[in-house]
């Protein structure tokens, strides 16, 4: 399980970009972390599951981009 330690300020959509390099998966980290549904803002030291995802890898990237 992989785990992601907030930083004050911390929000939804930051945390989805730094961790998966997309705000689009905020709605995949607020359902694995239900107890926290309602922090919009999040205070330093809070723990945070982060769930498996699988992202998908745009065939219209150049090689160098689509990690392979």
């Amino acid at each position: 399980m992989t785990e992601y330690v907030t930083i004050q300020g911390d929000t939804w959509d930051l945390i989805s970009f730094k961790v998966f390099g997309n705000e689009r998966y905020m709605l995949n980290l607020i359902e694995a972390n239900p107890q926290y549904h309602n922090i919009v803002v999040f205070p330093a030291n809070i723990k945070l599951i982060i769930p498996e995802i699988q992202i998908p890898i745009s065939n219209r990237l150049p090689p160098w981009k689509r990690g392979g």
